[in-house]
C-alpha cells in the first residue's frame, strides 16, 4: 500500500506526523509513505527520525492551508499546499489513501472539488467511534455538514452500515437517529422527515430515535445526526472524559488512604482512560468521497497519527470504497 500524509496540518505538525510515520513503518515495512510538506522544513528531520527512509517519498509543497483560511478559497488559491497536492495524488491514483490533521473544512472542500463524490452521494460525512459502557458505537456526521437535508441523513446511515459491517465486523448493525426524545414524532422537521426515510429504508436496521443520555450506556451500533450536533457530541464526550479523570486524580491525592487506593486502581484506570483517548481511534474516515481520506484530530500526536494511518489501511484492505459504491448504486436503482 502507498499512503499519503499531510505533514503540515495539525497543531503538532510536522514533528508528530514524522514520528507517527516512523512508528508505522517500523511495523509495516512492505508499505510506502508519501509525505507532503515543505522539504526545507521536513527533509532533514524525516531522514533522521525514519529508519525506513527508503520507504518514504517527500513531495515538496511550499504552501500551507491554515485553520482560519476559508476552505473553498484556500483550495482554489493555494495550489501548492500539502492538502491540495496530496488530494491531487489521490485523485490520480499515485497514492491509495490520504491522511491529514489539518483543516476539516479544507479537507472536505478539497475532497469534493478535487477527488469527487461517490455517484449517488449528495454529501460526504465524517464518522468516528466513541466509547460507551460496554464498547464503542459509530457516530456520523461529526462535523463536515452543519446543515443537512433528510436524504443526507439517510445516506450517512447507509454508508455507516457498510463501514460497521465490513470494517468493524458487526453484521446487520443497528441504526438510531439522535433526537430529543425516543417517540416517533419528536424533534424538528429534519428529525421527523429523516425518521420517515430511515424507517422505510430496506438496507438499514433502523431502531428509532435515541436520546443523548443513553449514548454512554446502551447506544445502537450507529448513531446518525447532522454534523453540527455530531461535532458537539464528539467534543463533549472528549471533554467529559478529561474531566472525569481530572476529578479522579484530585480524589486520589486528597488523603493517604486515597493515594493507596489510587495506586491499586492505576492499571485499571489507565485501561479505562484508553477508551476515551482519541489517539487510539486515530481519525475520522470521510465517507462518500471517491477515495480514502482520513481526518486526524487537530491535536494529534505521533500515536494518533500512527492509529490514523492504520485506520486508512483497514479501509483499503477491506475494499470499503468499492463496497460503498456497490451499496449506494444498488439502493439508487431500487
Amino acid at each position: 500500500m502507498r499512503i499519503g500524509i499531510d505533514a503540515m496540518g495539525g497543531d503538532n505538525s510536522p514533528d508528530a506526523v514524522i514520528k507517527g510515520v516512523a512508528l508505522y513503518l517500523n511495523q509495516n515495512q512492505d508499505d510506502e509513505v508519501v509525505i507532503f510538506g515543505n522539504k526545507d522544513i521536513i527533509g532533514k528531520e524525516c531522514a533522521q527520525k525514519i529508519r525506513q527512509f527508503n520507504k518514504v517519498e517527500i513531495v515538496d509543497c511550499k504552501e500551507k492551508i491554515e485553520f482560519e483560511d476559508e476552505p473553498v478559497k484556500a483550495i482554489r488559491q493555494k495550489k501548492d499546499s500539502s492538502i491540495v497536492v496530496g488530494l491531487q495524488y489521490l485523485k490520480e491514483g499515485e497514492i491509495d489513501a490520504f491522511i491529514s490533521a489539518g483543516s476539516t473544512g479544507a479537507l472536505m472542500a478539497g475532497g469534493l472539488l478535487i477527488v469527487g463524490r461517490i455517484k449517488g452521494i449528495d454529501r460526504p460525512a465524517l464518522t468516528t467511534r466513541l466509547p460507551y459502557k460496554d464498547g464503542q458505537y459509530l457516530l456520523i456526521d461529526v462535523g463536515s455538514n452543519t446543515d443537512c437535508r433528510p436524504i443526507n441523513i439517510l445516506q450517512f446511515a447507509q454508508m455507516a452500515t457498510v463501514y460497521v459491517s465490513k470494517v468493524l465486523g458487526k453484521q446487520n448493525p443497528t441504526v438510531g437517529l439522535l433526537n430529543i426524545g425516543t417517540e416517533e414524532n419528536k424533534g424538528n422537521d429534519l428529525s421527523k422527515q429523516s425518521y420517515d426515510l430511515l424507517k422505510s429504508a430496506k438496507n438499514i436496521n433502523f431502531v428509532g430515535n435515541v436520546e443523548a443520555r443513553s449514548l454512554p450506556f446502551s447506544p445502537p451500533d450507529i448513531v446518525v445526526c447532522d454534523g453540527f450536533v455530531g461535532n458537539i457530541v464528539l467534543k463533549l464526550t472528549e471533554g467529559m472524559g478529561l474531566l472525569f479523570f481530572d476529578i479522579l486524580k484530585d480524589i486520589a491525592k486528597s488523603s493517604f488512604r486515597a493515594k493507596i487506593g489510587g495506586l491499586l486502581l492505576k492499571p485499571y484506570l489507565k485501561r479505562l482512560k484508553g477508551k476515551y483517548d482519541y489517539k487510539e481511534v486515530g481519525g475520522a474516515p470521510l465517507l462518500g468521497i471517491d477515495g480514502i481520506i482520513v481526518k486526524c484530530h487537530g491535536a494529534s500526536d505521533s500515536q494518533a497519527i500512527f492509529s490514523g494511518i492504520h485506520q486508512a489501511k483497514s479501509f483499503y484492505k477491506n475494499n470499503i470504497l468499492a463496497l460503498l459504491k456497490e451499496e449506494i448504486t444498488a439502493e439508487s436503482e431500487v
